[in-house]
């Protein structure tokens, strides 16, 4: 039936309040809704890509994965990239989980009871998880709590943590349980030096030991985001770490704006980047499905890209000096978690307003024959930006600017 543009208004302003396209959880599908098969193939193509000349092949679903989606109603695809075959190499297949979740309490609820109501809410997705075989698993960005950093109220800090704290703890069973690695972001509290706080990723080892931790190193202060009330870029660099299934390195949130950080984790050798982020749709949506699968490209590496969902009400209304009114909320948190491949290809995103765990296998041999491909290493050219960063880190750096000669030439 077509819309009216009354009947077009109301889905509109439902779409505003619930997080919705039109009615439909996300792009994808609301494409595979309103085209013809042919159509949305060729459709998929374009905005996807294509995985070794193919679509995406989807994987095939645990029956009890699909049983705990249905009872917990959370969103659950599976994909499936693949690489050419070698003759010197095995396939090195790994089996990689996203989780997407809103909060499970309103945001004036005890802290305690709010941290333990997201635990109880993940604990069914985590377990679908491990059902599905997956052998690593990465949450979003302050998973275990409100992302109340547009606030700049104190309080919030009481949800801070120590790298071996309550959520570490929580997560080390499931990794023992499932053989699974488990990348943790959340608020650290650094007891060792003066309490010190940090946006942190705590890379928790299939045995369940800590393998390591890693610092957001790019700290926004746009619009809400005012998060350097909170904590300060971080200072552990570009850790890749090295797990039972493959080199992994973190790249929190708005570290996807910066080229340099993707590319350093690179250098250091990753297989997989993980963007655990919490951003909104005002903000951010048009870059969402561009950067990481940039850097993906780029960098020839395996990108997996997580956002919150939902919309967060606060007790109190706050400002962000940029002339809007107060307000007691971010705005919606799109969700549209996705993986990217090095060979451009890329899953379709999960909900933009349901909880949702998406699963992929990746065969990290794709890694090496992109770089084979495409020569990027070896043409890069770093000593040449090597030069120029030297010299534009000096007080007395002068940009390249070569001026037309005729520019400021009065005419006669």
């Amino acid at each position: 039936m077509e819309k009216t543009k009354d009947n077009e208004g109301d889905n509109n302003n439902n779409s505003l309040k619930d997080g919705s396209i039109c009615g439909f959880d996300s792009l994808h599908t609301l494409l595979s809704a309103n085209l013809q098969p042919h159509v949305y193939k060729e459709v998929s193509r374009l905005l996807l890509g294509l995985n070794c000349g193919k679509g995406l092949e989807l994987l095939s679903v645990e029956e009890s994965a699909k049983a705990l989606s249905f009872k917990h109603d959370f969103d659950l695809h599976a994909f499936s990239f693949s690489a050419d075959k070698e003759l010197m190499r095995e396939p090195r297949v790994v089996r990689v989980g996203l989780i997407q979740n809103s909060i499970a309490l309103p945001t004036t609820a005890p802290f305690s009871t709010q941290r333990t109501a997201i635990f109880h809410k993940l604990e069914p997705i985590i377990n679908a998880a491990g059902a599905s075989g997956v052998n690593i698993l990465c949450l979003q960005e302050a998973w275990t709590m409100p992302f109340a950093f547009c606030t700049r109220e104190k309080r919030w800090c009481e949800f801070a943590e120590p790298v071996d704290g309550e959520s570490t703890q929580f997560l080390q069973k499931f990794a023992q349980k499932y053989n699974m690695v488990i990348v943790s972001s959340i608020l650290e509290r650094d007891v060792n030096h003066g309490e010190t706080i940090w946006n942190t990723a705590v890379i928790i080892g299939n045995h369940g030991n800590i393998i390591g931790k890693h610092r957001k190193n790019h700290i926004p202060r746009v619009g809400d985001f005012n998060e350097s009330t909170y904590y300060m870029e971080g200072d552990t660099g570009h850790p890749v770490f090295e797990t039972a299934y493959g080199k992994i390195g973190v790249n929190i949130c708005y570290g996807r704006h910066h080229p340099l950080n993707w590319l350093a984790f690179g250098l250091n050798g990753a297989e997989i980047v993980f963007n655990p982020s919490a951003t909104v749709g005002e903000l951010s949506e048009p870059m969402w499905p561009i950067e990481a699968r940039n850097a993906a490209i780029a960098n020839s590496y395996f990108v997996g890209s997580i956002n919150r969902v939902g919309t967060e009400i606060f007790p109190n209304p706050f400002t962000s000096g940029d002339g809007k009114p107060q307000h007691s909320d971010f705005g919606h948190f799109y969700g549209s978690s996705h993986f990217s491949a090095p060979d451009a290809s890329c899953t379709p995103s999960l909900s933009r307003c349901r909880d949702g765990l998406l699963i992929s296998d990746m065969d990290l041999n794709l890694c090496r024959q992109l770089k084979d491909k495409w020569g990027f290493r070896m043409t890069a050219r770093y000593e040449m930006y090597h030069k120029l960063f030297g010299q534009y880190l000096k007080p007395d750096f002068q940009p390249q600017v070569i001026l037309d000669p005729l520019l400021h030439k009065k005419s006669s």
